[in-house]
């Protein structure tokens, strides 16, 4: 096992030098790859920096924006024990700072079959052609394209899962991505590809190893479901509450398949969440569900598009909020509809928990439908704690706080028992009621737990 280990040289992570700096320390890569990340950094260089006016960016603070206090060591290798394993699974892969450090080994069922479960830099050197044919090929391109590029440009490894036709994966698969080092950036990269009939879940977690460290992460995920094909993906981001983070996922489902995807943002100071989940054939189904506790003066930005361009496709969206003290979410959401793609049924749902006064909530949802036969809605609401419903909470001997949480987890059930599998929906619950009790603790609350 391997660990995280520096050059004593850090480079800004958006100088032409951290850039060079990457390119030579990749062993191995096809000469394609790294065509495709010159030009990715060209255009990282060519594109400009977001702004407030712009339609994409609509509610969002971008004066925090700058990549100055983040640096780019080229990683190498440091014997160094393994994190604990996240959960019983049928295989973990671990990294720390970009660097593959161990993990658990896929399940020899699994491996049998066929399946594919590596460091996604051991991927490109093993099944080139495989991971070409996928990689970069459905970003979600919801306004962040500038780091959509330093994405492309700068990623090393991360996760490469490839389930073979009509294969069922019985075991969850995880990914631990953790960031170590001060004032680091990651770029970790996530593609799951199903095959037709093929069956699977991955679990990825995004965290850092120190809770006062300050990182940028730039992370993105490509899940693709082939005909017939069922995938659960599962995010966990639990940055510090120091950091800056972009997550940009897509998911594709095509004829007959189904993709489930689930996200959980607990951590970051500044988080850009994007996800475009897409019916590219006919009779394909997308779920995109979220979970949101912000507290502090924490922003999450989410922007969300369900594009159906095949007909009888489904897509449903359930993004809960819950904000704290001075924390800001912004949920911008369309449904866009294509002229061939009838009897389509989409929905899309935004609800905001306003736990403080001082919270603030953005929700703008919309709908562009061009063919005629569909079935489609959007609705957002926030609001606060029932008076009623708490009252009789505290009448009963429980303090404010505990009466706040157990109202706040019943608001998120609703998302935590479509997780599928209990023990993953338990490291969700002890994650929140973490978050929960550092909350507590930070503000001196006599009634903390």
């Amino acid at each position: 096992m391997t660990d995280t280990f520096y050059m004593t040289e850090a480079l800004s992570i958006c100088s032409d030098a951290a850039f060079e700096a990457h390119l030579g320390s990749l062993k191995d890569m096809p000469s394609w790859l790294l065509d495709i990340k010159r030009e990715a950094w060209a255009r990282y260089k060519a594109l400009p920096e977001p702004r407030r006016k712009d339609e994409q960016w609509r509610f969002a603070s971008t004066d925090g924006l700058s990549l100055d206090p983040y640096s780019y060591r080229v990683p190498s290798a440091d014997p160094q024990e393994c994190a604990r394993p996240l959960l019983e699974c049928g295989g973990c892969l671990d990294f720390a700072d970009d660097a593959y450090i161990g993990g658990r080994p896929l399940y020899e069922e699994a491996a049998a079959r066929g399946v594919i479960f590596l460091p996604l830099d051991r991927a490109l050197r093993e099944h080139p052609e495989l991971v070409r044919r996928h990689l970069f090929e459905r970003m979600p391109d919801l306004g962040s394209e500038k780091y959509q590029a330093l994405h492309v440009a700068m990623f090393t490894t991360g996760v490469f899962l490839h389930v073979p036709r009509g294969v069922q994966v019985e075991l969850p698969l995880a990914g631990l991505h953790e960031a170590v080092s001060e004032g680091a950036s990651v770029f970790p990269h996530t593609l799951v590809v199903a095959e037709e009939g093929a069956s699977v879940t991955m679990f990825d977690v995004f965290r850092s190893r120190e809770a006062a460290a300050r990182h940028f992460a730039c992370a993105a995920a490509d899940i693709c479901a082939l005909p017939g094909a069922n995938i659960r993906y599962r995010m966990v981001q639990a940055w510090s509450r120091s950091s800056l983070a972009f997550h940009m996922n897509s998911a594709s489902a095509e004829r007959s398949s189904s993709v489930d995807a689930i996200t959980i943002n607990v951590g970051a100071a500044h988080v850009r969440s994007e996800q475009h989940g897409r019916i590219v054939g006919r009779g394909g189904n997308v779920q995109m569900h979220s979970l949101t506790l912000a507290t502090g003066t924490q922003e999450v930005d989410q922007r969300t598009l369900q594009t159906h361009d095949a007909g009888d496709g489904h897509s449903n969206l359930l993004y809960k909020n819950v904000l704290l003290d001075k924390a800001h979410t912004i949920f911008s959401g369309l449904i866009r509809v294509a002229e061939n793609a009838q009897r389509t049924d989409a929905y899309q749902t935004n609800r905001n928990l306003l736990l403080s006064p001082e919270a603030e909530a953005d929700s703008l949802p919309g709908l562009e439908i061009l063919a005629n036969d569909v079935k489609c809605s959007h609705g957002a609401s926030t609001g606060q704690l029932d008076k009623e419903q708490l009252y009789y909470m505290l009448a009963r001997g429980l303090h404010r706080s505990t009466a706040q949480q157990l109202m706040v987890f019943g608001f998120f059930e609703e998302v935590l028992e479509k997780f599928g599998n209990e023990q993953l929906a338990q490291y969700v619950r002890d994650l929140l009621q973490e978050s929960f009790n550092a909350h507590e603790l930070l503000n001196n609350s006599p009634d903390a737990t």
